[in-house]
């Protein structure tokens, strides 16, 4: 498998990729490059509509430029826990963080996010947040907001009074129900548009099928997520990694 940074050449190749509506994958295999990397390269420089080569391309060379002007000014950075490969866990931060953005996070979003989740004790102050990830407090901010109002993170004060954000075992389960609710929400507004438009009537009947199925999603996270809960309080390995069969 190809290894190495994308040439421009090869991001101008993404370029027209994108262009011609081409899947990642089939620009991934003209490139003979992992679907992986056009995907990462993409949504880390402004997704499928407003990719451009020249501008990846300069942006890579900053950031690249950046990590070795940074590089000599922390000379004594302590080694990863528990023997980690440090440009592994990096590579894998980077995947992540393209899964989450591809979910409708914004960048920003994504990479306290995978912060979060990445960090053994599963919580980080804001201070650290910022020191992680060499950003504005401004910018963690704003995006520790956006992720306490979607019910993805929490926050709580320490022994020292500090706020810490969370991504403790049951921060998952009330995100995904909080999804069943919002999916409950959109039922119950689409059957509205049934009286508004006219019982009967096509765009009335096309409402009532989406209030049907999205009552029908929404009940069966909800379930799901109830009988899975076990899971994410048991150890890996454990009975409990299987969830029960519905009855």
């Amino acid at each position: 498998m190809p290894g190495g940074r994308l040439t421009q050449q090869e991001r101008q190749q993404i370029a027209l990729g994108l262009a011609d509506d081409l899947a990642y994958a089939e620009i991934a295999r003209r490139l003979d490059r992992p679907t992986s990397t056009v995907t990462r390269e993409v949504m880390r420089n402004g997704g499928p509509s407003a990719y451009r080569a020249d501008l990846a391309h300069r942006a890579t060379e900053h950031r690249t430029h950046r990590r070795r002007q940074a590089a000599p000014r922390d000379p004594g950075t302590p080694p990863q826990a528990h023997g980690r490969d440090a440009e592994a866990v990096r590579a894998y931060e980077e995947v992540f963080t393209t899964i989450f953005m591809q979910s409708g996070l914004s960048r920003m979003t994504a990479r306290v996010l995978v912060c979060l989740y990445t960090t053994d004790a599963g919580s980080l102050t804001a201070a650290e947040l910022v020191q992680r990830l060499q950003v504005s407090p401004a910018s963690v901010s704003k995006a520790v907001a956006f992720l306490e109002s979607q019910g993805l993170i929490r926050r709580e004060r320490d022994e020292r009074r500090r706020e810490r954000y969370l991504v403790d075992d049951d921060v998952m389960y009330q995100s995904t129900m909080a999804s069943a609710r919002a999916t409950a929400h959109l039922a119950d507004t689409a059957r509205q548009g049934v009286a508004v438009l006219g019982p009967g009537t096509p765009a009335a009947g096309r409402l009532e099928n989406i209030a049907r199925f999205t009552d029908f999603i929404s009940e069966s996270i909800a379930r799901a997520a109830d009988q899975a809960r076990e899971v994410l309080h048991g150890k890996p390995g454990t009975p409990s990694d299987t969830p029960a069969e519905p009855s």
